[in-house]
């Protein structure tokens, strides 16, 4: 175990298994109790239009994708908030927007790029030290912004109105969330690509409310169920030379099964 974590592409990644549960445990929390899932999927598939975007021009991927994906989730924020009750159709049509401007870019581009298969479905144990830097960058960021609106997030998520009332900038939360989200997306591309994304961010942070009573407590406990997906998924992968994003994500996905079927148990025992 020694000699594995001497490897600079094993450091690289546990720090990048790191720097991603922090962004996905805080801002997943705020998407899971903001009920944003369906956005937040939106603007990870419309980062895929960012990608094309930088393959097609040269450019670095990954402050492409930030920028296509702020515009993006900008976007999604300003139809919704004028049209809430067709926000569902209008990040439906985004999403496959920004996928099938993604596609038509990279069809054409010359050559083909075989490191785009890593934007797709994650290749963490790829993630360059650069990248790191980004990470790190984008975590401190989103930290700070969390922090100051921490109580306006918190009127926010649990009753919009009331918090309207308190003179609570809503308006200017809803458009900010989701600029956060897509930060928090570009971030993690690396570690599980932009296909399985979502899972990171909802799956621990649904788990976490079940055990929070708080919603700082609910960041704790999503940020360290990350954390020991990416480690766990992580290990998987490198042991039986399977594809890191996939193994992080069904890593997730069992867990998740047992501690629900735990509950369950649980509740069975005490009613008996």
């Amino acid at each position: 175990m020694t000699d594995i974590l001497s490897f600079a592409f094993i450091q690289n990644a546990l720090l990048a298994s790191l720097l991603a549960a922090v962004a996905c445990g805080v801002i997943g929390t705020l998407v899971v109790v903001n009920r944003m899932v369906f956005l937040a999927g939106g603007v990870a598939h419309a980062a895929y239009g960012g990608v094309g975007l930088a393959f097609f021009f040269g450019l670095p991927v990954l402050p492409c994708a930030l920028g296509f994906t702020a515009v993006a989730s900008s976007c999604m924020s300003w139809a919704t908030v004028r049209r809430s009750d067709r926000s569902d159709t209008i990040i439906g049509l985004m999403w496959a927007a920004g996928m099938a401007f993604g596609i038509i870019l990279l069809d054409l581009t010359p050559g083909y790029n075989v490191d785009l298969m890593s934007f797709l479905f994650g290749s963490i144990l790829a993630v360059p030290a650069g990248d790191l830097w980004i990470m790190a960058g984008l975590d401190v960021f989103t930290l700070m912004v969390v922090l100051n609106y921490y109580n306006a997030f918190l009127s926010m998520s649990f009753d919009r109105e009331f918090a309207r009332a308190r003179g609570i900038p809503v308006t200017f939360l809803h458009f900010l969330l989701p600029l956060l989200i897509s930060l928090s997306i570009v971030m993690i591309i690396r570690v599980v690509g932009l296909i399985l994304v979502i899972a990171l961010l909802t799956v621990p942070a649904y788990l976490a409310e079940r055990w929070s009573k708080s919603l700082g407590m609910m960041m704790l406990w999503a940020t360290l169920l990350n954390l020991v997906f990416c480690l766990g998924g992580l290990a998987a992968s490198y042991w039986f030379n399977l594809t890191s994003g996939a193994t992080i994500i069904a890593f997730a996905v069992v867990f998740f099964c047992l501690a629900l079927l735990a509950e369950k148990v649980v509740g069975v025992a005490k009613q008996g």
